[in-house]
Order: C-alpha cells, then sequence, then structure tokens
C-alpha cells in the first residue's frame, strides 16, 4: 500500500484576509456617513441633462391663480426661474420655504429673477389653501400639463432657469435651496455677460 504524499509548505504561512476588509469596508461607510452628516446644504440640486438646454424655452401660457392670463413669452428681458409644482408633493412641500426665501431676496436685488410656479396635476382650491397657509407671492400657472409635457416634466418638483432672450440655460430634478438657486442663476448672468 502507497502512503499519502505529504505536502511540506516552506512559505510563511497565510494571515487571514477578510478581518482587513471588513476594516476597510467599515472605514469607507463611516467616513461616507461623516460626509452626509456634516453636509450643509439639506436639499440635492441634481441637474438633469435636456435637449432644451441652449433652446429657446416651450412657451408656459394659462389662468394664473388670482385670475390673470400668464404667458411666458412675454417675460422676455428678465430671468424666469420656472418651478413645476404640486401642493400634495411632499418635495414641494419641503422645497416651499427655500421658494419663499429665494422670492424675498429676488425682490431686493437690482438684477432679479421673476420666479413662476407651474402647477402639476392639481386643483385650483388646494394650490389656493396650500399658498395661503405657507406663503408667496409670485405668479402661479396652470398649464393644463401642456407645459409639463413640453419641459419633459415626469414628476416634481422640478426647476428651471431661462435667460432674458427666453433661452433655457439649467434645469434642476430635485429640490432647489435658495442660496444654490440665487448662485445658479448669478452664475449664469456672469457667464452670459462674458466674465
Amino acid at each position: 500500500m502507497t502512503e499519502p504524499a505529504t505536502v511540506h509548505d516552506d512559505a510563511a504561512p497565510r494571515r487571514p484576509v477578510a478581518p482587513y476588509v471588513v476594516l476597510v469596508v467599515a472605514l469607507l461607510v463611516g467616513g461616507l456617513f461623516l460626509l452626509l452628516a456634516g453636509s450643509k446644504t439639506r436639499v440635492n440640486q441634481s441637474t438633469g441633462e435636456t435637449p432644451l438646454l441652449g433652446r429657446p424655452a416651450p412657451e408656459v401660457a394659462g389662468p394664473t391663480l388670482g385670475g390673470d392670463a400668464f404667458q411666458l413669452s412675454r417675460r422676455r428681458g428678465s430671468w424666469v426661474v420656472l418651478n413645476f409644482f404640486q401642493s400634495s408633493c411632499v418635495p414641494c412641500v419641503r422645497e416651499h420655504p427655500e421658494l419663499v426665501e429665494f422670492a424675498a431676496q429676488q425682490a431686493t436685488s437690482a438684477a432679479r429673477a421673476e420666479l413662476v410656479t407651474v402647477v402639476w396635476r392639481d386643483t385650483a382650491a388646494a394650490v389656493r389653501d396650500f399658498f395661503s397657509a405657507n406663503g408667496g407671492d409670485w405668479e402661479v400657472v396652470f398649464d393644463d400639463n401642456l407645459a409639463s409635457v413640453d419641459y419633459g416634466v415626469a414628476k416634481v418638483p422640478e426647476t428651471w432657469i431661462i435667460d432674458p432672450a427666453g433661452v433655457v440655460r439649467a434645469r434642476f430634478i430635485s429640490e432647489v435651496d435658495a442660496a444654490g438657486l440665487s448662485a445658479a442663476v448669478k452664475q449664469l448672468r456672469v457667464a452670459l455677460a462674458g466674465g
């Protein structure tokens, strides 16, 4: 009978790798947690790619909450911030105080941007109640979903910046904050002025 061959390993003993992998993963997760927890911006301003960037803005037209007629094309010469909104949308509700602050900042600015809310799939009564309870004295437009289709809005909130020539300059597909929105308008203004 033949005896089984014995293997002699002259190499150094192997150290287990698993504890090191666990340590590295724990450090990465901890670092990510600290990064997110330390962030001062409470909302995410994600820009969205769209074929409309750099092109004429689609028309937004319809009755306002106050009963007047609104047409975006009549706002040429002004910076316009369009915010697509629904009163029952939780992110829209969270974002609203930031828009109130943005509108207040713009009201005192020499080169102000006009804020316009475009109502997305909502009723006049619900929107009126929302603005009465939460403030906001800018134009609120009902568009019968035509503008939302033209702008490719799939869900709200969504915010667009239109330059004085009526050209789409930016799109945000998440909540915005007052500081970030003001900075975006200012940055676009400087870029278009050539410096």
